[in-house]
């Protein structure tokens, strides 16, 4: 594995799964709609596109990918759409600090395909999404235009912490 602390598989994004991350948004028919909410402490909800580049990761022989850092915002929930490929994703809950090697349990990755959504929860860590081939991935973000302000980072490769996320085979 090189200089990655450990190796995760990424999945396929299912409800279960999730939920300990943020939720996925439901069809307005199923009961549960409306269940969830989304929160922004600064009243700035904001809406745009965004985009990733192939470029903007680094690619490890056998096609897995490297996380050396992850992000949250605490004052806000984040909305991820991806528009034109697949993507992978990985988090963390908001209760660790990914400060050491067993903070590294709680870490999932995902394989998010074209049009899937995601709610993240305030504080979720998360790292991506990355697109899995060589196009970048556009994505429909709703988040808080302040963001910035609110964008703490774990730098994971300064602390010995950084990953793999291992993707399905895609031919």
């Amino acid at each position: 594995m090189g200089d990655v602390a450990r190796r995760i598989q990424a999945a396929a994004l299912s409800e279960p799964a999730w939920s300990d991350f943020g939720w996925l948004p439901r069809d307005d028919t199923d009961e549960k709609d409306g269940t969830d909410r989304l929160r922004f402490d600064w009243s700035d909800v904001h809406v745009n596109v965004i985009r990733h580049l192939p470029a903007e990761v680094t690619r490890l022989e056998g096609g897995g990918l490297r996380c050396d850092a992850m992000y949250r915002h605490d004052t806000h929930t984040q909305v991820l759409m991806p528009l034109n490929c697949e993507c992978v994703m990985a988090v963390a809950p908001a209760r660790v600090e990914l400060s050491e090697a067993a903070d590294l349990d709680s870490v999932r990755a995902f394989v998010v395909r074209p049009l899937q959504s995601l709610v993240l929860h305030p504080g979720t860590w998360h790292w991506g999404p990355f697109p899995l081939g060589q196009e970048a991935v556009r994505l429909f973000n709703v988040q808080g235009l302040r963001y910035a302000e609110d964008n703490r980072g774990a730098d994971l490769a300064g602390r010995h912490l950084a990953f793999e996320v291992a993707v399905p085979n895609r031919n």
